[in-house]
């Protein structure tokens, strides 16, 4: 057990700040703007995870970094998450850190389920259980597995996105439908990308290209997400990636929403948020988010269908729907269709 102890300070309790800088990953550095806009969330991330493993409850962590910026809160918050869930797996105090934090930092629901995520990816596999018991929610839980993804094509990029690896039996926090678990994992490499790419469109294309194709949704849905929370790439460049996503274009904006949805819950949405929003979905951040909060499942599970999903697929549906209606020429009286979701 001490040998464990010692490994687990070693590799996860001491993060080092440099691995938030694109030099150090290799990833590379297109202009001020993209560069400033990526390394400030690794950053900021950091930031998070130190104020959670140092405060005495999760209150207190949470208290702390309501005092950040808007721009960075959330990803603060997502690396506090991270810091909670490794105090929740390790055999000293309570486990229900994690659980805390949910209830004092509800706004912040999304970021910090993918924050346990990354907890998930440096714990040894015996104790990744105990780390996400505080996830409690059946359609959010699949979120620790994208956090897991973006964790695994940020550090190991070689392996993740060079090689497209995909994990033959990853931990399942819900503990149920493994056939789903490569996908929420692929949503979550597919927001690193945007962060491998440097925040460029055009490499962030490439890279998805080099997958198969039946990744691409996925990859694209993270990639959505990531454009817009984190940002970096302006408004022409989002367009152009828009136009480019063909028929992954539903996914783009799905993730887009997703992100639309993450900042307006917490009250942090930003000036890049409206424009990427906008460039990616046709609508304002507002219009955005209420579609992800109004088509988001209740139950673990919709006809057989993983509810995370479902959830996402509303999302596309109602999407398609609004951008058809605004493309349209209104008609006098035209009875408004109403989504059936």
């Amino acid at each position: 057990m001490v040998s464990l102890l010692g490994h687990i300070r070693r590799t996860v309790l001491t993060p080092d700040a440099s691995q938030a800088s694109l030099r150090k990953r290799g990833f590379p550095e297109r202009d001020p703007q993209a560069k400033t806009s990526l390394e400030m969330a690794g950053g900021s991330f950091i930031e998070g995870f130190g104020v959670a493993a140092q405060s005495s409850t999760a209150a207190e962590a949470a208290a702390t970094l309501a005092g950040i910026d808007g721009i960075r809160r959330g990803f603060a918050f997502e690396g506090a998450a991270m810091a909670m869930a490794i105090r929740d797996a390790l055999p000293l105090g309570h486990r229900h850190h994690v659980a805390d934090l949910l209830t004092v930092a509800d706004e912040h629901i999304y970021m910090i389920h993918v924050g346990v995520g990354w907890a998930l990816a440096r714990l040894p596999r015996p104790l990744r259980q105990a780390a996400t018991v505080g996830l409690t929610d059946p359609t959010l839980t699949w979120l620790a597995l994208d956090g897991y993804g973006f964790h695994q094509a940020f550090f190991h990029t070689d392996t993740y996105v060079k090689r497209q690896h995909i994990d033959p039996d990853p931990h399942l926090p819900t503990g149920d439908y493994p056939q789903y678990a490569p996908r929420a994992i692929d949503q979550g490499i597919g927001r690193a990308l945007w962060f491998v790419a440097g925040a460029d469109p055009n490499r962030a294309l490439r890279l998805i290209d080099a997958f198969a194709p039946q990744r691409h949704e996925d990859l694209f849905a993270g990639i959505g997400l990531a454009a817009t929370y984190a940002g970096g790439s302006p408004p022409g460049e989002l367009e152009e990636l828009a136009e480019r996503a063909g028929s992954n274009r539903p996914a783009l904006a799905q993730g887009s929403v997703f992100a639309a949805e993450a900042r307006t819950r917490a009250r942090i949405t930003q000036p890049h948020t409206e424009t990427a929003v906008q460039a990616m979905t046709g609508l304002q951040v507002t219009e955005a988010a209420a579609i992800a909060t109004e088509t988001r499942p209740s139950r673990p599970t919709v006809d057989g269908q993983v509810s995370y999903e479902v959830w996402r697929r509303r999302i596309m549906q109602r999407w398609g729907a609004r951008t058809d209606s605004l493309s349209k020429p209104r008609q006098p009286d035209a009875e408004r269709v109403k989504d059936g979701s």
